[in-house]
């Protein structure tokens, strides 16, 4: 990695940060003489519970109680409770605000849209909850959505969660069992759907799928539809149906936030369930607002005149993480449908015109602006741009190289990684510290994050498995229907006692940025050498006519080899001149063993729904096992392009 930051902060934009501010509030408050991230880091992983319960205080967190209390069994993981006493309502504290200010933005790909202010939110979330209450759901229910990305997604989650109802969300573009599966486990009483809705031009129905999973879910009292691409949906054989202008047809106008436990469940999320049934991962709704409150405010530096995008659906994390930007006051913007139609630089259309100020995206998505030619910093006005954001998988620096050349060279890019499990980030963006290439800026504050080696060793410089060493609020509270946290033990405890081994393979650097080099489940071992499988596609993809690729290992005469799969553009094919390039392009950047021992186009690589390639399920199916569940995949077609391959057999 390069020793010259791309990026560095101006002193100015240091001052200004709320990072700086509650830096100084540190100081005032503790006697402290904190000057840099390091410092500041440093503190809020040795003394955590004096962090937490300071920002607690600084972020203005709503509470009908906070207690004195912040943690017991904080020797416990799991099992540490975080402020045992305190009372509060995740949805009184997204709608803290009851102004004229914009407070949600939806837009869809062909334009449409609309604009609901803090105040008109509050009213559309006050008559859902009295719906629901009248219905007659209560603190601990299921409340399910079947949602695009949409306005109402949010005030259905909202609704649900004040009055402590557990929300669970799946995207549209799940297949029926895949939606069974996650539902099915946690049983809701109400089932929210859209009538459709639309990608990449096209018109999907949602319906249709909706009779056949409420038929294989018993329990859903009622099905909520809303209109969303025919004024009138044809609601036949959807006996429990209605649609959500007639359930929502009352006056209330305030809402009664049941003050709950801290630790008090607000969503059941999913593991991706590519090898298997999918994991229901239940959290709290003081640990993700704390959580989200921290990184949004301390480390996205979001204040209530940004405008917050995040390119998402609701069956990912991240539109969990958008939606948090409420409690900031500031404006979301939900986006529906393809990123790229009609065109690649589509978004930045509607970034220009709503003045998004903080763009989050994807690493594939990045990506694919570079090999589709787009240049938003020329086409489009980006003034009020700050700062882009990337997840899902890890960034490349050539893509760290293209964000500054081609979209705005005054910018922070924080490439962020977390996930599902702690439905927020371990390593992220940090507007007090210069970005280098390939680097994530830092580990999040009150995260004791390290790598650890083989024998549960720290390492520095070096990689290995990415774990938490202490607990953090945000941790699951437990997986559902697992009484005994035997999954959730098996998940995250099984490789070190009491310590979270998050699953990642990566490296702390020497100025202490954090690179990822992959899943640690798909980490290759040609030899006895342990790569990373971003290492490799970091170099594969910049062939020009590699659009993206897969590596996984075969074992192989008593070993394992390298086998890389890759997707060409339109209309080329793979011969041993190109072959060759790529081999030579992975050798002259990384090392012998990285280079794959076969090189096999394919015509498309599987993903999961929220754009993760899947390396697991495509070794399974080299090696002539069974996958389990294929309804976690976008495309789950394309497994069977990876079926005795003649070119695995020598």
């Amino acid at each position: 990695m390069s020793n010259e930051p791309l990026w560095t902060p101006s002193a100015d934009r240091i001052a200004q940060s709320r990072m700086t501010n509650f830096m100084q509030a540190m100081n005032q408050t503790h006697g402290l003489s904190l000057t840099t991230y390091d410092d500041l880091y440093a503190w809020s992983v040795r003394h955590s519970e004096s962090f937490w319960s300071c920002f607690w205080d600084y972020a203005g967190i709503q509470t009908a109680q906070k207690g004195d209390t912040v943690l017991i069994d904080g020797d416990r993981m799991p099992g540490a409770r975080w402020f045992p006493e305190a009372r509060l309502n995740f949805a009184e504290n997204l709608l803290r605000y009851r102004d004229e200010r914009p407070a949600l933005v939806f837009r869809d790909e062909e334009g449409h849209g609309l604009t609901l202010t803090y105040a008109e939110l509050y009213t559309e979330v006050a008559r859902l909850a009295h719906a629901l209450r009248t219905h007659g759901i209560v603190s601990g229910d299921r409340v399910s959505g079947f949602m695009p990305n949409m306005a109402e997604t949010v005030i259905a989650m909202l609704a649900s969660a004040s009055i402590g109802a557990i929300w669970s969300s799946c995207s549209p573009d799940f297949g029926i069992q895949g939606v069974v599966d996650r539902f099915g486990q946690v049983r809701p009483r109400i089932l929210i759907t859209a009538d459709g809705y639309r990608y990449n031009g096209k018109q999907l129905d949602c319906l249709q799928r909706v009779r056949e999973i409420a038929q294989e879910i018993p329990g859903i009292e009622r099905i909520l539809v809303v209109p969303y691409q025919n004024r009138r949906p044809d609601l036949t054989g959807l006996p429990q149906a209605v649609l959500w202008p007639e359930f929502t047809d009352n006056d209330a106008r305030e809402i009664e936030f049941e003050p709950l436990p801290f630790d008090h469940p607000l969503y059941i999320m999913y593991s991706s369930g590519t090898t298997g049934v999918p994991k229901c991962i239940v959290h709290s709704g003081g640990g993700t607002l704390i959580q989200h409150l921290k990184e949004h405010m301390l480390h996205a530096d979001l204040d209530r005149d940004d405008v917050l995008f995040y390119y998402t659906t609701c069956g990912w994390m991240m539109w969990n993480w958008l939606v948090s930007g409420l409690a900031v006051g500031c404006t979301v913007v939900l986006y529906d449908g393809s990123p790229m139609a009609p065109k690649v630089d589509s978004l930045w259309d509607m970034a220009e015109e709503e003045g998004v100020s903080v763009f989050g995206t994807s690493a594939k998505y990045i990506a694919a602006l570079e090999k589709g030619g787009a240049r938003p910093g020329s086409t489009h006005d980006v003034r009020r741009l700050r700062a882009v954001l990337s997840t899902g998988s890890p960034l490349a620096p050539e893509s760290f190289d293209y964000v500054y050349r081609e979209i705005k060279q005054d910018l922070l890019l924080g490439s962020i990684s977390g996930g599902t499990d702690i439905v927020s980030c371990f390593a992220l963006s940090c507007p007090i510290r210069p970005v280098y290439s390939g680097e994530l800026q830092c580990r999040g504050l009150g995260m004791a994050v390290d790598i650890f080696d083989d024998d549960g060793h720290p390492v520095r410089g070096e990689k290995g498995e990415l774990v938490c060493t202490r607990p953090f609020p945000s941790m699951p509270i437990y997986f559902w229907d697992d009484p005994e946290n035997e999954k959730y033990r098996g998940a995250y405890f099984e490789k070190f006692d009491n310590i979270w081994a998050h699953g990642d393979y990566g490296e702390i650097t020497p100025r202490d940025g954090v690179i990822i080099h992959g899943r640690s489940d798909a980490v290759l071992n040609p030899g006895g050498v342990r790569i990373g499988t971003a290492e490799i596609y970091r170099q594969v993809e910049k062939v020009e006519a590699v659009l993206e690729s897969l590596a996984i290992g075969q074992p192989w005469e008593d070993s394992e080899r390298v086998i890389l799969f890759v997707r060409l553009r339109d209309g080329m094919t793979l011969d041993d001149a190109l072959t060759d390039q790529i081999r030579k392009t992975i050798r002259a950047n990384t090392t012998p063993r990285h280079v794959p021992a076969r090189v096999i186009q394919v015509a498309d690589i599987p993903r999961t729904i929220s754009g993760k390639i899947v390396e697991l399920a495509v070794r399974k199916m080299v090696l002539g096992e069974t996958i389990k569940n294929r309804d976690a995949l976008a495309n789950p077609e394309a497994l069977e392009l990876f079926r005795d391959l003649p070119e695995l057999k020598t």
